[in-house]
Formats: structure tokens, sequence, C-alpha cells
């Protein structure tokens, strides 16, 4: 009887490993902007975009953090107890990058969007966007985003970003 209830147990362990794990924040995945790949850690939850990259010393040079919101809206930033000078940009539901801003470390002064029509904010090392040719006009790659959603397990179509 204990050798069948051990073999059960190896069984169900296995099809528990067959399915793949659901992706963290931690998680990093590449999604271009314009013609340049970055690997982005996805904030989506309310925590996860509350704590953002604070604390955070050192920032790969092709790293950054994506903050996807469920609603085009006025996005405002600071960098409470964030000691990396960082650019943020901010994109529409399309994935179409409308605004730049520096952020400064430490700078609690709220960095506010003009645009009240954003779902999107991608924080990278100061310089990025100029240092690779990024400008307003530049396409985030809303394919590989919403891969990276669905990796995550989230919809992409509650977001509003549809094929």
């Amino acid at each position: 009887m204990l050798g069948l209830v051990l073999g059960m147990a190896g069984c169900s362990g296995e099809k528990a490993a067959s399915k793949p794990a659901t992706k963290t924040l931690a998680d990093r995945f590449e999604i271009k902007v314009g013609s340049q790949p970055v690997r982005m850690q996805l904030a989506v939850l309310e925590a996860e975009m509350m704590r953002g990259l604070m604390e955070r010393r050192d920032l790969a040079p092709d790293e950054g953090m994506l903050f996807v919101y469920r609603r085009p809206q006025r996005l405002s930033f600071w960098m409470r107890n964030t000691p990396l000078p960082l650019d943020i940009g901010f994109f529409n539901r399309h994935g179409m990058l409308e605004e730049i801003y520096p952020m400064h470390p430490f700078d609690e002064t709220s960095v506010q969007s003009r645009s009240t029509m954003l779902s999107l904010a991608l924080e990278m090392n100061q310089g990025w966007f100029r240092e690779h040719g990024v400008k307003p006009g530049a396409a985030l790659d809303m394919a590989a985003l919403r891969a990276a959603l669905t990796a995550r397990g989230f919809d992409p179509r509650r977001f509003g970003f549809e094929e």
C-alpha cells in the first residue's frame, strides 16, 4: 500500500513539473523600443509598481523596468529611495513613445506626464534614450509585451493590448 501511495505522489509531482511556472517580477523579457532590445522587468501589480526600482544600486546598460497600467491615464513618478539616475519614457496603449523625462536620485518631486492617455512607463538608466536615438514616436514591440504579460499570468486584453 505504501508503494502505491508513493507511486501516486510521484505521478502528481511529474504533472506539476511539466506545467511551466508563471514568471515573476524578477524575470526579464526582451522587448524592443524602436530597434533597441531592452531586457525589461514588468511591474504590473500595485505592490510591484509602488516598489519600482527603489534601493537598486545598479541597472545593466540595456535593462529597465516597464510599468503596465490597466487603463490610460496621466502618469506621475518620483524617486523616493532610488539612488540611480534614471530617464522615464511614457507610452500610450498602442506602444508609441510620447514623452521622456530625466529623474534624479532621491528626488521626491513628481515627474508627471502631460498626456492623460498613457498606459506604459519605462525606467532606464539616465541617458539611455538619448544614447540610443530613441525619441518620441518610437514604438514598443507590443507583440513581445503581450507575450511577456501572458508569461507573467496576465491577460493582455485586460490592459487594452489587443492584437
